[in-house]
C-alpha cells in the first residue's frame, strides 16, 4: 500500500497512511485465519495455524475432537476480531475526503476476496479441466487483494487520478496471478523447511489450481485415474503424493504452469515500465515481482 502512496505522489509516512496500511494487514490476518480453518491447515509460515495453536492451548483437558472444535470456534472469533480492528484502524484517522476516496476500494477488495474464497472452496475436490476458473480464483483470491487493491488504496490516499489506478492494475493483476501460480507450485513441489508451507495440504484438499486443471486436461486415462483416485484424499500419504507429483510432471502441467508464471511476470514488468514512476519505486516493484514469483527448482 505504501508503494501505491508513493506512486500517487505521496511523500513521507503520515499517520493516515500507517493506519490504513495497518487496517489492510488486519484484514489480511482475518483472511488467513479463516482460510486456514477452511483448508484445515496445520501450519502457516512454519508455525501452527491459529486454530491449531488454540486447540493445543485451550483443549489440553479435552479429547482431540473437542479440542479441535474449540480451536476452530475460538479462531473464528480471533478472525472476526481482526476484521473489526481493521475497520477501526481505517475509519479513525482518515478525513472524510480521504475516507470517501478509499472506502469504495476497500469494500471492493473485501467482496473480491470473499468471492475468490468462495470459488476456491466450492471448486475443491471437483474434477475439471477449466483453467479459466482456476485463473479467476487466483485473480480474486490473491491478485486483487494482495497486489491491485492495496496499490489502488495507497494511490487514492495520495489523490491519484483514475488513469494511474488503471496503470497500476495492468501491473498488479498479472504480477498477483504469477505469485499465486508460483505459490501453487510451492504448495506441491516446495520444501516445507524452506518455504514454511506444507507440501501435502493442497493435494489433500483437492485444490482446483491451474496446475491441476492442466494435468487433467492433458492426462492419459491411466493418469486421470491416478488424479481421480488420490487428489482430494484427506489421508493422502507421502507415497500417494509422490505419484501425483509424477503425473503433474509427466502431463507437462508443471512446465506449462512455469511458462504461465514467466508470461505473467513479463507482462507485469512491461506494464510497470509503461508507468511514469520514480526510478527507486519502479525498481522496488520490479524486485517484488521477481522475488515473489520464483518457483521451486
Amino acid at each position: 500500500m505504501h508503494r501505491g502512496w508513493q506512486a500517487g505522489g505521496g511523500t513521507g509516512l503520515p499517520d493516515e497512511v500507517v493506519s490504513t496500511a495497518a487496517a489492510l494487514e488486519m484484514f489480511h490476518a482475518f483472511a488467513l485465519i479463516h482460510d486456514d480453518i477452511m483448508d484445515d491447515s496445520a501450519t502457516r509460515r512454519g508455525s501452527p495455524t491459529v486454530h491449531r495453536a488454540l486447540a493445543d492451548r485451550l483443549g489440553a483437558a479435552l479429547d482431540p475432537d473437542q479440542a479441535g472444535q474449540l480451536g476452530v470456534s475460538t479462531a473464528i472469533l480471533v478472525g472476526d476480531l481482526a476484521l473489526t480492528w481493521s475497520d477501526e484502524l481505517l475509519y479513525a484517522p482518515l478525513t472524510p475526503h480521504r475516507l470517501a476516496a478509499v472506502l469504495p476500494l476497500v469494500t471492493a477488495m473485501r467482496a473480491e476476496t470473499v468471492h475468490g474464497q468462495y470459488l476456491d472452496i466450492t471448486s475443491a475436490r471437483r474434477p475439471g479441466t477449466d483453467t479459466s476458473l482456476a485463473l479467476r480464483i487466483a485473480r480474486y483470491k490473491t491478485a486483487a487483494y494482495t497486489m491491485e487493491r492495496p496499490l489502488h488504496i495507497g494511490a487514492a490516499l495520495a489523490g491519484a487520478r483514475p488513469e494511474l489506478l488503471a496503470g497500476l492494475s495492468a501491473y498488479a493483476l498479472p504480477a498477483g496471478e504469477a505469485f499465486q501460480l508460483a505459490d501453487d507450485l510451492l504448495g506441491v513441489f516446495g520444501d516445507p523447511r524452506r518455504t514454511g508451507k506444507p507440501d501435502l495440504d493442497d493435494l489433500r484438499g483437492g485444490k482446483h489450481t491451474v496446475l491441476v486443471a492442466l494435468a487433467r486436461e492433458h492426462a492419459t486415462p491411466e493418469q486421470r485415474h491416478t488424479l481421480d483416485t488420490l487428489l482430494g484424499t484427506p489421508g493422502l500419504d507421502r507415497q500417494g503424493a509422490s505419484r501425483l507429483r509424477c503425473v503433474l510432471v509427466a502431463t507437462g502441467a508443471r512446465a506449462e504452469a512455469e511458462r504461465l508464471i514467466t508470461e505473467r511476470r513479463d507482462q507485469a514488468l512491461t506494464a510497470l515500465n509503461a508507468l511514469t514512476l520514480p526510478p527507486p519505486l519502479a525498481e522496488a516493484l520490479a524486485r517484488l515481482t521477481l522475488g515473489s514469483t520464483a518457483h521451486p527448482a
